[in-house]
């Protein structure tokens, strides 16, 4: 009898050490599934949300944004087990487990709307050099990010005559075709590895009379500069390598002398932090076609406005390539094709609705141009972000 029961306490010490272990494996998966599922939604409502506000600016209204700057949920997991005598009435005593338990979850969600300072840095400054070379670098086709980005190229003034602009607008059919042209020409260039956009590095220096110099100084100034002294003895030349603006070229920018180098950049530091230089010179790879000029570049309102625009409004069209340009991959006709239906679209992952009517991003076979243009605006928006929230800017939090 007591060998009996040994063995019946062990069975129900066997059940409530696996009951323990399902307990410690349980939670883990929970909470994975629960940080991928915010995840998935917060990206989905920022896809929504610039779907949203294309079709505003298709209908001609005011585009409107919400962050949500923070999720904080905790989770209680509880479990409880134990054994108890079965209901075998006088024949016996076994012991049956008792298993039980529960999971909550009470997660906190801020959204906070983006307004004030926010909107204008985020929404109405113009885009800087550094943000679209950075989307280049990452593998974008140059084509497509200038043309979402860029509001228009400068070429500089030559003698007795002014600067020319050509428009990326539609409603401008000259201007705009040939900015369809520069950029596809640039395409056709990165299509043949050729392509460079590279800051400008180069030795800057200084000359200073040696009486301006004490030793206290010479060693200080040391730490950050070559000092050397100059032939004539009388002054000492300070020099340092400094990263000077980005150039877009067809040749590598560490080619040139240091002079050229300083040059470019003297061109360069005239114009704002939202223009991008671009020197495509003869002697090299697409250099059958030269040019020399400025993309000045979007705002976020501005990139928005254009999409919204290009739907009915100012629709874009097909442009040739330049007759020295060779054949590119991908020259579609829009930028980023917005579709807009009565009902709910096929072949799309995400759609919203405004004054009664569906929009997506136009499904594609082969090269998947759209997809890739919506991810560009993805990111773009991304890479604004800034400190979030912000005292003084109402707030909506909401606690489940």
């Amino acid at each position: 009898m007591t060998q009996y029961w040994g063995n019946r306490f062990k069975r129900s010490f066997l059940v409530l050490l696996l009951t323990g272990a399902l307990s410690g494996c349980f939670s883990p998966p929970a909470l994975d599934l629960s940080v991928m599922s915010y995840d998935r939604v917060t990206s989905d409502l920022l896809s929504q949300q610039l779907l949203l506000n294309i079709a505003r600016a298709r209908h001609h209204q005011p585009i409107h944004f919400t962050a949500v700057s923070n999720i904080a949920a905790t989770f209680d997991f509880r479990f409880n087990a134990g054994a108890g005598p079965a209901m075998t009435g006088s024949s016996g005593g076994m012991l049956v487990p008792t298993i039980g338990g529960s999971v909550a979850e009470n997660p906190t969600i801020t959204i906070v709307p983006i307004e004030g300072e926010e909107f204008t840095k985020r929404l109405l400054t113009p885009i800087k050099e550094s943000m679209l070379t950075l989307l280049i670098e990452q593998g974008a086709d140059v084509d497509l990010v200038l043309r979402l980005i860029a509001g228009e190229f400068r070429s500089p003034k030559q003698k007795g005559s002014h600067e020319v602009v050509y428009h990326n607008r539609p409603n401008d059919p000259k201007d705009y075709a040939y900015f369809r042209r520069i950029v596809l020409h640039l395409s056709s260039i990165q299509d043949r590895n050729a392509l460079y956009i590279e800051p400008l590095r180069f030795e800057q220096h200084w000359d200073f009379p040696l009486t301006q110099f004490t030793p206290e100084t010479l060693a200080t100034v040391g730490k950050d500069y070559d000092v050397v002294l100059t032939p004539d003895g009388r002054h000492y030349r300070l020099s340092k390598i400094v990263s000077g603006r980005v150039v877009m070229s067809n040749y590598d920018p560490k080619t040139l002398s240091n002079n050229e180098k300083m040059r470019l950049n003297e061109w360069a530091e005239v114009s704002p932090d939202n223009e991008l230089i671009v020197d495509i010179r003869k002697e090299y790879t697409g250099g059958d076609f030269p040019i020399e000029g400025n993309f000045h570049l979007r705002s976020l309102a501005n990139v928005i406005d254009f999409i919204g625009k290009s739907m009915t409004e100012e629709p874009e069209f097909q442009v040739a390539p330049d007759a020295r340009t060779p054949k590119t991959t991908e020259n579609p006709t829009k930028t980023l094709e917005i579709i807009e239906s009565e009902d709910y679209p096929d072949d799309t992952d995400i759609a919203i609705k405004l004054n009664g009517l569906y929009y997506a991003v136009g499904p594609e076979h082969g090269y998947q141009w759209n997809r890739e243009a919506f991810t560009l605006l993805h990111q773009m928006f991304q890479m604004t972000v800034t400190e979030l929230p912000r005292a003084g800017i109402p707030s909506l939090t909401i606690a489940k």
